[in-house]
């Protein structure tokens, strides 16, 4: 028997955003390669109305296709209008009108048997809406911000809350991603964790002193994964800076947050140490996490960042701080350090590894378990059930 499956996410790469949702990517491209599965991908893209919509990147969003095959998925890409920062709970009515006569018309097609929705907000709450009108059973995944931010706004709380309440099953990045959702008061029993994956065969432990060669980088490095975004804490590895002499700093990733670092560095005299990387392309990361001799995310808050494992897949332990599944991850003290959202403890951390550096492959032990087969195999064996409970 045939599982066709309809995943849902506004979170999914595109032309002019090809790192964007990649994991979530990797994951319905897993799912899709079992025998009788069939994935179906809706991304819907949020464009604001007139006349904010007419900038290059909501123009950019726009040219895309409806339609296109992407790394052997199907995906949709309808577009639904949105107020930014002020029209989360619009999110959630138009994007339901925008998708659900497409769904409505697939479904008639080919059945589908359950709904993924690969993110809480606004996904979740549209998957229960479209479950109520089509009859189809639906599973949300918490992957951090969707809990920790739209899950404690007053004005998404409840959405994300109920879609929680009716979904048939629910899963959860890390153990501690669960103990969240459970306190905001999901059912516990619906709720298993699902951990990321990562392409052990891609993120390998690769020779440092070439791969810094390589890029031209001399002494030490620290990279930083991650959107230039406050929550991610760039700005305390900045502070940290001028008290790792000799070291390199380099962020890859981008964000409004760049112009307030790069003030930053300029004001404390380390601007010439730190590097802006940009958006790298995935397959270009590899190389990176293997120059570097740390990599550090000061975050506020994560689910479990994909980050983490694959600089541990490359032989790079990391300096993070105690949230999400950081102490699920860092299980022996070659994978790096846990520390305080502080530069003195950044400082200390950084310092200990790069004095005592570990043994690379005992740190890519760390993420041997953190496959995409077994990432595949339990969201498979989830969404079966569900699809047999109607």
């Amino acid at each position: 028997m045939t599982l066709n499956v309809l995943t849902l996410s506004t979170l999914f790469p595109d032309m002019s955003r090809p790192n964007f949702g990649v994991f979530v990517e990797r994951q319905a491209r897993e799912l899709a390669s079992r025998p009788d599965v069939t994935v179906t991908v809706i991304a819907p893209l949020g464009v604001p109305i007139w006349p904010i919509g007419l900038s290059s990147h909501y123009a950019a969003l726009r040219a895309l296709p409806r339609k296109e095959r992407w790394q052997d998925l199907t995906v949709y890409r309808p577009i639904f209008s949105t107020i930014p920062k002020i029209g989360a709970r619009m999110n959630v009515r138009n994007m339901t009108g925008a998708i659900l006569p497409l769904v409505r018309h697939l479904h008639e097609q080919q059945p589908f048997d359950v709904i993924d929705a690969s993110f809480f907000f606004p996904d979740g709450p549209v998957a229960q809406r479209l479950s109520r009108a089509l009859g189809i059973p639906y599973s949300v995944k918490a992957r951090g911000a969707d809990i920790h931010y739209w899950g404690r706004r007053r004005d998404t709380r409840g959405l994300v809350k109920r879609a929680g309440d009716g979904a048939s099953g629910l899963l959860a990045v890390s153990s501690a991603m669960r103990r969240s959702m459970i306190k905001m008061g999901m059912d516990a029993e619906k709720i298993r964790v699902h951990y990321t994956g990562v392409d052990l065969d891609r993120f390998e432990i690769a020779d440092r002193a070439s791969a810094k060669e390589a890029l031209g980088f001399e002494g030490p490095v620290i990279l930083c994964v991650g959107a230039l975004i406050p929550r991610k804490g760039q700005e305390l590895l900045v502070q940290a800076l001028p008290r790792l002499p000799g070291v390199t700093l380099l962020f890859a990733g981008q964000g409004q947050y760049r112009r307030a670092l790069e003030k930053q560095a300029e004001e404390l005299g380390v601007d010439r140490r730190i590097g802006f990387l940009g958006s790298v392309p995935h397959d270009r990361l590899p190389r990176i996490y293997a120059a570097a001799d740390v990599m550090a995310l000061p975050s506020s808050s994560e689910g479990l960042a994909n980050a983490w494992v694959e600089s541990l897949a490359c032989g790079t332990p990391i300096v993070i701080t105690d949230v999400g599944g950081a102490r699920e991850l860092l299980d022996r003290p070659e994978a790096g350090h846990i520390v305080d959202r502080d530069p003195d403890a950044i400082v200390t951390a950084i310092g200990d590894i790069l004095t005592n550096p570990p043994e690379r492959e005992a740190v890519r032990d760390t993420a041997l378990r953190f496959t995409w087969e077994a990432n595949g195999d339990l969201l498979l064996h989830h969404l079966k059930g569900i699809a047999r409970g109607g």
